[in-house]
């Protein structure tokens, strides 16, 4: 009795292109989609340097993903990839035998966490201190917005914090609660309640002193009848929403070029002192972290900008 001849999977049949044309013709992608396939398939193929499909294992394909990564390609590409892999390996154990996917619990490496985004130091103070054009004098609501930004950036406070802030410390009572953050000009710090209701305080800079004191001159009772540093067009606490409103605005009228957040203030005020004092211990005690972990990725912005200097300023730096 004569046996099935067994399936040709020595590489003499193109199982690439058998996949490819089942791709155009019963799931229809368009020929763009099919070349990025095809480029895909071509590349682990070079990879895998002939090596019989069926004996491609999970351990290859992770070598080969390593290659990948370390010839710079990014974690998306990577990703990519891997998929384009594990749909043809998945197709061909329809067509051949195979122990199991060999893609299957491979993974792409971890995409890097985005640095966060800080002003330059000129775009940082020209914001916080512009003034409406043609005028000199601001109003109440434009003095209590110049103190939130002053302060924002000045001492690197969270939003939330910001607008939980009184003028000055109270213990609550009459249906009022204890005071989670207060403002203390005279020692030139604010106090503020932070994540984990940890209390720290932070030093708050001349110009920032400038602008609270402004802004309390002119401060009217809250009609809420809270001790509220900060207040809404209606006479309560501010909202963190309506501290973000407000600096969206006001950067856009100052002309600034990206779009402007509240947490992009810290981030600056994080990213300047770091330049500066080169003391990460202490930019951490200043945000308020945990963990000194969430403070060194500011390194990276620290080197960002020596590295712009050193572009701009060494004789030799655009040597090819």
């Amino acid at each position: 009795m004569d046996h099935p001849a067994a399936p040709d999977v020595t590489g003499s049949t193109d199982w690439v292109g058998r996949y490819l044309d089942q791709l155009a013709t019963q799931r229809q992608l368009s020929p763009h989609t099919i070349d990025a396939y095809r480029r895909d398939l071509q590349q682990l193929s070079t990879l895998a340097r002939g090596m019989p499909w069926q004996q491609v294992r999970q351990a290859d394909i992770r070598r080969l993903t390593s290659i990948l990564h370390s010839q710079q390609l990014g974690p998306r590409s990577i990703a990519r990839k891997l998929s384009s892999w594990r749909g043809f390996f998945g197709w061909l154990s329809d067509h051949m035998t195979l122990a199991a996917n060999p893609t299957d619990g491979v993974r792409a490496p971890k995409r890097p966490a985005p640095l966060p985004k800080a002003l330059a130091v000129d775009d940082a103070v020209q914001l916080v201190s512009s003034e409406p054009p043609g005028r000199t004098t601001l109003t109440s609501a434009e003095l209590c917005n110049r103190a939130m930004f002053e302060l924002l950036y000045s001492s690197g406070l969270r939003v939330a914090e910001l607008a939980g802030l009184d003028v000055a410390y109270t213990k609550g009572g009459d249906g009022q609660a204890a005071s989670l953050g207060w403002i203390d000009l005279a020692s030139g710090d604010v106090l503020v309640t932070g994540k984990g209701n940890k209390m720290r305080t932070v030093p708050v800079g001349s110009h920032a002193r400038s602008a609270l004191a402004a802004w309390l001159a002119v401060r009217p009772p809250p009609a809420d009848g809270s001790a509220a540093l900060f207040l809404s067009e209606r006479g309560t606490r501010v909202s963190p929403r309506v501290v973000q409103l407000r600096l969206k605005q006001h950067a856009i009228d100052a002309g600034t070029p990206v779009h402007v957040h509240p947490h992009m203030l810290r981030h600056s005020f994080a990213s300047h002192v770091l330049q500066s004092s080169g003391d990460l211990r202490a930019v951490q005690d200043m945000l308020g972290h945990a963990s000194i972990t969430s403070t060194q990725v500011y390194t990276a912005l620290d080197f960002q900008h020596l590295a712009a200097v050193y572009d701009q300023a060494h004789p030799r730096a655009k040597a090819k």
